[in-house]
């Protein structure tokens, strides 16, 4: 149990309120975020407010209904079964407010094409070829955010989400109510610095890198992980700087700092300019898959049209 709840737990049982016909916006809103990111603290983070005001929400919105949204028994926040049900359907209907909204908007005051997507992913591949999308779509202003975060479609923060999924997960197991593609699966390689490697003793098989400074993304899971698919495991500690971003650990291997794991998608230009080498060793590993997703009711705006066909014929290549 999480001291996030322990001043909630011996709440009474909300009473309902009959004097009116719809909940306050504000509960509806905190509930959805609430529902969608997992928790209070990360729905505060989510809508930027303070965590009490949106525990605040939550209960007047259970007071409202009469009806325990969360399990306040359980850590993290979890909804209870009342509560999956209530989320589903006003999550369709926020998405559906932002629709309307949309939809009456004149074109010039819809604002940016929102693209979030990792940090990697963004610096190494995205804007280096953004612009040919740009010259092809004159006067489409164009916004990206780099985030391990995922968005909020039902608040409109993005209009297309780009991102990286580990094993065999998709977007759905994120979203509710959205469509989505798969835009390509790329080998996870090794990679170094040609001075770095020659400054150790050739690398003739996967257990030789354990002899070379690593460079770890939080932990060393995805080393551990790449390394079990060569049939190495039961692998003792394994030293080495710790990055919080992928895109941060490629940077210190092209400086010279380490061996790094990062997918051909983000290593394409350092590999084809030198400043990073591919260590030859071992099978190809595929551990996972970049995925391109939009809300379901805008899956046929013509921008996020050509951004989806553009992405999927440059990857393509």
């Amino acid at each position: 149990m999480t001291l996030e709840y322990l001043d909630e737990i011996e709440a009474p049982r909300p009473k309902p309120a009959a004097h009116k016909s719809t909940p306050p916006f504000a509960a509806l809103r905190a509930f959805e975020s609430v529902g969608r990111v997992g928790g209070l603290r990360r729905a505060a983070q989510d809508l930027g407010l303070d965590h009490a005001v949106v525990s605040r929400h939550v209960r007047s919105l259970e007071s409202w209904l009469g009806v325990p949204l969360i399990d306040r028994l359980q850590s993290g926040g979890r909804l209870t079964a009342d509560g999956e049900r209530y989320h589903r359907r006003i999550s369709a209907a926020l998405a559906e407010i932002a629709a309307a909204t949309s939809d009456i908007m004149r074109p010039g005051e819809q604002g940016p094409l929102k693209i979030w997507c990792s940090q990697g992913f963004a610096s190494h591949w995205l804007v280096p070829r953004l612009g040919r999308f740009r010259a092809d779509s004159p006067g489409l202003e164009i916004e990206v955010q780099p985030t391990e975060a995922k968005p909020s479609f039902a608040a409109r923060e993005a209009d297309a989400d780009i991102r990286y999924l580990w094993g065999e997960a998709t977007p759905e197991s994120l979203f509710a109510g959205v469509r989505w593609i798969e835009l390509v699966r790329p080998e996870v390689m090794a990679v170094a610095s040609p001075d770095l490697l020659a400054a150790y003793p050739p690398v003739r098989e996967p257990a030789d890198l354990l002899n070379l400074p690593l460079l770890h993304k939080k932990d060393d899971e995805q080393w551990r992980g790449w390394l079990a698919e060569q049939g190495l495991t039961g692998i003792g500690p394994m030293p080495g700087l710790r990055l919080w971003y992928n895109s941060m650990t490629v940077e210190a291997a092209s400086r010279g700092q380490g061996v790094a794991l990062a997918n051909a998608c983000v290593l394409r230009d350092q590999l084809r300019d030198g400043r990073l080498v591919k260590v030859e060793v071992g099978r190809p590993v595929t551990s996972g898959a970049y995925f391109f997703t939009t809300r379901a009711d805008r899956w046929s705006h013509p921008p996020l049209v050509r951004l989806r066909r553009w992405l999927t014929q440059e990857l393509a290549e």
